[in-house]
């Protein structure tokens, strides 16, 4: 079970993502702001494995604003921005930024919630994977002081 936050201004876009993605098993927080979000961000005592947020809410760049707090908070963390107004240079900036995806809302023919349970459970599997490896490299730099501090008692 992953724990999701999705942020948008929308609530009917708000309530189908917490939705989709709590049938799916996930446990889901809400924020309606930018500035909700970011105090969510900020005050939740483990980080969101996953924030998903809209570009624009009240500020047209909010989800950049998201995207930094995300990441002040958590350096693997896991954004997926989510925009009504999609254009190229809002994704490069946004993964530029190190956005996990930039998902789109209105594709013709896509089921936009049902893209975003996919694209969420990569982004999980892809947390997993980085604490996976900062896991090794934790346990292979004890085990070289261990090597290090025999190779010293022995000198």
């Amino acid at each position: 079970m992953a724990r999701i936050l999705v942020i948008d201004d929308e609530e009917s876009v708000l309530s189908a993502v917490r939705r989709r993605l709590a049938r799916a098993g996930n446990s889901v927080s809400t924020a309606s702001s930018a500035a909700e979000g970011i105090q969510k961000i900020e005050a939740e005592e483990q980080p969101f494995d996953v924030i998903i947020t809209d570009m624009s809410m009240d500020d047209p760049n909010a989800g950049l604003k998201i995207l930094h707090a995300a990441f002040s908070r958590d350096l693997f963390a896991e954004v997926i921005v989510m925009t009504a107004y999609g254009n190229v240079a809002n994704a490069v900036e946004c993964m530029r930024r190190g956005a996990f995806d930039y998902v789109e809302k209105n594709q013709p023919g896509v089921d936009t919630y049902e893209l975003l349970a996919v694209k969420t459970d990569e982004a999980v599997q892809q947390r997993r994977r980085d604490a996976r490896t900062v896991d090794l490299w934790e346990r292979a730099a004890k085990s070289q002081e261990k090597v290090n501090e025999k190779r010293n008692a022995g000198a």
